[in-house]
């Protein structure tokens, strides 16, 4: 029996907190031939949509693939994204997310067992190091308003940032 992909789980709780927190769920999605999605709004080979209640129609998040229809330019428009293609689902607000490799050619054959130990390879979970500024030379350590410690900026657009 093949092990089955948490990542649409992933998506759906994503989602769903996204939703519960009254938040705007967005897609970040690669884009190929498996994806049905209108190509003028597509850059680099990616796109991003809002799969919100108010912004799709029919949203259905299945174990392969989301589908849905949304409007384009005032256009109704079918969604199709296989769930290998999707890159990150986050909440546009404040950017809280999840990231994820696109896995295009969606019927890769399952990991083979190494001759080594006859046991499958499996991802190692390692944990991210935060990285904190270096203390500029010639900043006074006693000096609470230096311009490195400014809050940030509120109303502007939210990013997401991939950290490999």
């Amino acid at each position: 029996m093949s092990e089955i992909s948490t990542k649409p789980y992933m998506l759906r709780a994503i989602y769903e907190w996204c939703t519960d927190s009254g938040y705007t769920p967005y897609l970040a999605v690669k884009v190929d031939a498996a994806t049905t999605v209108p190509m003028e709004y597509v850059k680099k080979g990616e796109i991003v949509l809002n799969i919100s209640f108010g912004a799709t129609s029919g949203l259905k998040m299945d174990n392969d693939a989301i589908r849905f229809h949304a409007r384009f330019g005032g256009v109704s428009r079918e969604i199709y994204v296989p769930v290998n293609n999707v890159m990150a689902i986050y909440a546009n607000e404040n950017g809280q997310g999840m990231a994820f490799e696109p896995q295009l050619g969606a019927d890769a054959p399952p990991p083979q067992p190494s001759p080594a130990t006859d046991e499958p390879s499996a991802p190692v979970l390692t944990s991210v190091p935060s990285i904190a500024p270096a203390p500029a030379a010639d900043a006074k350590p006693d000096n609470p308003t230096s311009p490195d410690d400014e809050p940030p900026r509120k109303g502007g657009r939210p990013t997401l940032t991939r950290i490999k």
